[in-house]
């Protein structure tokens, strides 16, 4: 076998040597190297590439959580809400009770004392014509100087006028 190399002429034991070597060293190196090689280049990307993967999943399941919280935020805020409705409702509505009620009892009681003073003062007109009759009398008696007890009383002169007027 004669080949043409140029200037380089290598033996060729050389050559069959060189390159028994060469891809004994290849398959040493895809036994050995390059599946570490491989296995490091995998473990970086994860470093770097899958956290950032992981981060963005974790920032997702964070965004729902807080998007949940907003919910049940919002939820709680609207519940809170009937209630004090609910609430400010049934205080108008005793207020109103309260309200009727008072008037109520204060014309039930306007009523009782309109009543009495009705009454009192009835009984109070009554004693002073007894009491303007008898000082009338007395002071009758006395200008005229004699008693005039048994006239008045005969001519009712006293309830006729207390009557006309």
């Amino acid at each position: 076998m004669n080949i043409e190399l140029g200037p380089l002429k290598p033996e060729p034991a050389m050559l069959a040597l060189g390159l028994a070597l060469y891809f004994l060293m290849l398959w040493t190196l895809g036994r050995g190297a390059f599946p570490r090689i491989e296995r490091l280049r995998a473990e970086r990307r994860d470093a770097t590439e899958g956290r950032a993967e992981r981060a963005e999943a974790v920032r997702a399941e964070a965004e729902a959580v807080q998007d949940a919280g907003r919910r049940e935020l919002a939820a709680a805020r609207h519940e809170a809400a009937r209630i004090r409705q609910e609430y400010a409702e049934r205080g108008a509505a005793a207020i109103a009770r309260a309200r009727a009620e008072g008037a109520r009892e204060r014309d039930e009681l306007l009523a009782a004392m309109r009543a009495l003073i009705a009454a009192e003062r009835a009984e109070a007109a009554a004693r002073l014509r007894r009491d303007v009759g008898k000082l009338a009398v007395t002071l009758a008696g006395r200008v005229v100087g004699e008693p005039v007890h048994s006239v008045a009383a005969d001519r009712r002169t006293v309830d006729r006028f207390l009557s006309e007027h």
